[in-house]
């Protein structure tokens, strides 16, 4: 994948997130400078969300860990560069919810 192709989908992405935490209702602040997507929690915690162009991953840093994401063009979506069958929104359902302390579901438009 080029790199202008990866900035794109890793844009929309971001902003699919952001609309993700809107919808869900979730007690999730959000802030997103410099490509940088900020989720904070009422108990002060954070989940870092950014795109690593070099490596065209977008990778979360969340309280369980770092993982990074690759995109997987003939399925159209972001998946754990460890375990493909683990999609981006689910995951960061997981975190999410961990971090929350309720579960919540984050769902992408794409």
């Amino acid at each position: 994948m080029n790199e202008s192709k990866f900035n794109q989908l890793a844009e929309e992405t971001m902003i699919a997130i952001e609309e993700a935490i809107e919808a869900s209702n979730a007690d999730i602040d959000y802030d997103n400078v410099a490509d940088i997507l900020t989720l904070e929690f009422p108990n002060r915690s954070r989940i870092i969300i950014n795109k690593q162009t070099p490596l065209s991953q977008i990778w979360v840093a969340a309280k369980s860990g770092g993982y990074h994401f690759d995109y997987d063009e003939k399925n159209s979506v972001w998946c754990l560069n460890t375990s493909t069958e683990k999609e981006l929104f689910a995951q960061l359902s997981l975190y999410c919810s961990e971090q929350l302390g309720e579960a919540i579901e984050l769902n992408s438009e794409r």
